[in-house]
């Protein structure tokens, strides 16, 4: 499972012209599912981000994680961040995981992180979305479930 967090002052995702999540500060989320991955991958990525201090203290150090700061997250599946670029000009994406098994795994992702008492907002899953954010620092964190 790979996800890419950016540290956020705002959020939204829109699918079909509609307002489908929307944040205030904290974390928007990529999230890809590749085809070998299980519920112990969600889990990982799921407690790490929960726990990424990744929010500054008044001396501008990272100390505190988006549950420190009451943060929000906006978590969008992003089948895209599954893709192979080693070889020609067009990404494969043959690593990624079947739709329905990725939004299981998606699914459960997003509900480990409200079982921390995290507020979450969604996209709609393999859908087309636009999303608008406003990047704060900008910190953008890239995280693998494999590297545990």
């Amino acid at each position: 499972m790979k996800i890419l967090i950016q540290r956020v002052k705002k959020a939204k995702v829109s699918a079909e012209g509609k307002t489908r999540g929307e944040i205030g500060k904290g974390l928007l989320i990529f999230v890809g599912v590749e085809e070998k991955d299980v519920k112990e991958d969600a889990d990982y990525l799921a407690d790490k981000t929960a726990n990424l201090r990744i929010f500054s203290n008044e001396n501008g150090k990272f100390d505190y994680s988006v549950s420190d700061v009451n943060g929000e997250i906006l978590s969008v599946s992003q089948f895209t961040l599954c893709a192979d670029t080693r070889k020609g000009r067009r990404p494969d994406f043959t690593k990624a995981a079947k739709p329905q098994r990725a939004r299981e795994l998606y699914e459960y992702f997003n509900e480990r992180l409200k079982s921390k008492g995290l507020k979450i907002e969604t996209g709609i899953f393999a859908a087309k979305m636009e999303i608008e954010l406003t990047n704060d620092g900008p910190v953008t964190i890239w995280m693998e479930s494999k590297q545990c």
